[in-house]
């Protein structure tokens, strides 16, 4: 029942000491209740009665007369009123057996908090605190504060991964659900990205360190949920002031109610039934329970405005490029022309692209050898900026550009075809076309899923994108993007986010680059794709684990769930809280009766806001996967 608005000054003894002063207090008032209730005509009682009250009551009294000094009304206080009333007139029994119930209802308050606290304790006790790292041929078990970006550390089956690094040796399935929130393990291959705080499951693993520490992706899951246990969302501060408004109310109302019926035991029932414990205890449980599980999903949210923020949010603004699609360029069709084989197309292509660093020749380079083709070196090679490239090879002039490009040359064309999606890169040789080879950034797959979710949820879907209207449109209508706004630059898109929230929508931006930083400051909450840049993660309020679309869906879901249950408490505190007193000011409550209700109202809201804690997914976060086993993914 502890005010959690008062600062840690009030609490003077150490969380063991206090515990085991309840512990003691609860037992003595155990005994002194039964003691008195059997012997009360023993002339002694008053003696023993003040004894065992002041000494098992005393962290209530101790709260009280802190908060009192610091004009803090609290529950603690009005409690004390009331067990010092009924002591004053010799009502014994009834002022034990209250604090019997304050007692027991703050020891179980802090067994439900403690839950969650260890949460946080669990991931950061699952890390291990060593790491076998090779150096000079060997392999050295070191503290894993000593290992350093670029060493190279060895990780067997059953072992915890200790640091962010990319597989250089080695194949083998990883479980990285705490991270991602994944069900099934994902294949390890070189080159994979590992993540710390995952499990690898049956080969051993060479990894190249990336991050350690702090700095690594579980890291700033720990610090995301320690640091929500020190930020205040408004609906904190708002259970707060309810807490101090709703003693005021009982005070009042006693008042009244002795002023009116002269009943002391009535007046004191007023004082014990009013109660706002729950909400200023289940509201704080409810925010760190939130993070803790959008945390299990792989969802770093980065303090409880934004959890409360997120589960007001009426629009999602999305970014195309590495958000809504994989963010970076494949090809996706080869279209030969007549008497040309597809393989002597790309082969060519591949050769003119060969020095080239844009992203769309990279694609074609991959493609090339993905398919086992030698892309040799061209013998001479020219880039005309917005056209393309002219190179010459074994004695061929090739082409490899746009329209632009082999119109030029007096090049013969088919006639303009523009592909549903991507770009169109055409190859001619020797004055003669060849063919196209069309590279797009392919959607994610799971982004329809998620965007037709997000709709269901009453969500206005918007797509932000610097690509042409036609690309913007077709991406819109692929996945069900309700507006499409295109050829944007970054300053575009800061404009537009700005304008919704001044049109007082609630607005989430997900993006990934650089270019997306000032969106995602402009929003009401900026959410970030976990392979984005690091200003784009450093802009954001939430990042997003692993890259997965529908951990955004998952994290609404629980934004919405956890503002959910403190409405639940709020609503709940208040019917109890009016009822209660009316009941009593009518002499329908004796205190006993009011304590009990008080305690099992205030309990009833904390494990309400304690289902935040539960492990167990929801039907929304379960996916038809789970049900593989290991065994399967491995065959």
């Amino acid at each position: 029942m502890s005010n959690k608005a008062a600062p840690d000054s009030v609490h003077q003894h150490s969380a063991f000491e206090r515990r085991a002063v309840l512990r003691i207090g609860i037992a003595v008032l155990a005994a002194a209740a039964v003691w008195f209730r059997l012997w009360e005509p023993f002339p002694a009682v008053s003696v023993i009665g003040a004894l065992a009250l002041v000494f098992a009551g005393w962290p209530i009294f101790r709260e009280a007369f802190a908060n009192l000094f610091a004009r803090r009304m609290t529950m603690e206080l009005s409690m004390t009123i009331a067990i010092v009333a009924a002591a004053a007139i010799s009502e014994w029994f009834t002022a034990l057996v209250v604090t019997l119930f304050v007692l027991l209802a703050e020891e179980l308050e802090h067994m439900t908090i403690a839950r969650g606290r260890m949460a946080i304790l669990d991931l950061v006790n699952f890390v291990p605190r060593e790491a076998r790292v090779r150096r000079d041929g060997e392999v050295v078990t070191l503290p894993l504060a000593e290992v350093v970006p670029g060493d190279i550390v060895v990780v067997s089956p059953g072992e915890k991964v200790p640091v962010d690094g990319e597989v250089v040796s080695g194949h083998s399935y990883v479980d990285q659900s705490r991270l991602t929130g994944e069900s099934m393990p994902a294949a390890k291959e070189v080159g994979a990205t590992v993540f710390a705080g995952s499990i690898n499951q049956l080969g051993l693993l060479e990894i190249a360190t990336r991050q350690v520490g702090p700095d690594t992706s579980y890291g700033r899951i720990i610090q995301a949920v320690e640091a929500a246990e020190h930020t205040r969302a408004p609906v904190q501060k708002l259970a707060d002031q309810l807490a101090g408004y709703l003693v005021y109310v009982a005070l009042v109302c006693a008042v009244l109610t002795f002023l009116i019926t002269r009943d002391i035991r009535d007046t004191i029932s007023v004082i014990i039934v009013a109660g706002a414990c729950g909400i200023a205890a289940g509201t704080p449980l409810a925010i760190l329970g939130g993070i803790g599980r959008a945390a299990r999903l792989g969802s770093i949210i980065k303090g409880g405005i934004h959890l409360e923020t997120l589960g007001k949010v009426d629009t999602i603004v999305f970014d195309k490029t590495g958000t809504l699609t994989i963010g970076e360029p494949v090809v996706t069709r080869l279209d030969a022309a007549a008497g040309i084989d597809e393989t002597e197309l790309l082969r060519l292509a591949a050769i003119a692209e060969f020095h080239s660093e844009h992203p769309l020749a990279r694609a074609v380079i991959r493609e090339a050898e993905a398919r086992g083709i030698a892309a040799t070196e061209p013998d001479d090679f020219r880039y005309t900026v917005a056209r393309g490239i002219n190179a010459t090879h074994a004695g061929r002039l090739i082409l490899v550009g746009n329209r632009k490009l082999l119109a030029e040359a007096g090049v013969p064309m088919p006639a303009d075809g523009v592909p549903d999606q991507g770009s169109e890169i055409l190859v001619a040789a020797d004055g003669r076309y060849l063919g196209a080879v069309t590279v797009a950034d392919p959607l994610r797959p799971e982004a329809a899923h998620a965007v037709a979710r997000l709709n269901d949820l009453g969500l206005r879907t918007v797509l932000l994108t610097g690509d042409v209207a036609r690309v913007g449109q077709k991406v819109g209508a692929r996945l069900g993007i309700a507006e499409v706004k295109s050829d944007l630059m970054p300053e575009d898109k800061h404009r537009l986010v700005r304008a919704m929230t001044a049109r007082k929508r609630i607005v989430a931006m997900i993006g990934d680059g650089v270019n997306d930083a000032p969106a995602l400051t402009a929003a009401n909450v900026g959410v970030a794709m976990g392979s984005g840049t690091d200003i784009a993660q450093e802009s954001a309020d939430i990042v997003l684990i692993g890259n997965d679309l529908n951990k955004l869906v998952e994290t609404v879901l629980i934004a919405r769930q956890t503002r959910r249950i403190i409405w639940q408490n709020f609503t709940g505190t208040l019917v109890i809280d009016a009822v209660g007193i009316g009941l009593a000011a009518f002499g329908l409550l004796n205190p006993l009766m009011a304590a009990a209700i008080h305690v099992g109202s205030e309990l009833a809201f904390i494990l309400n806001s304690a289902r935040l804690l539960a492990l167990k997914a929801t039907p929304s976060e379960k996916k038809p996967e789970e049900k593989q086993h290991l065994a399967h993914a491995s065959s």
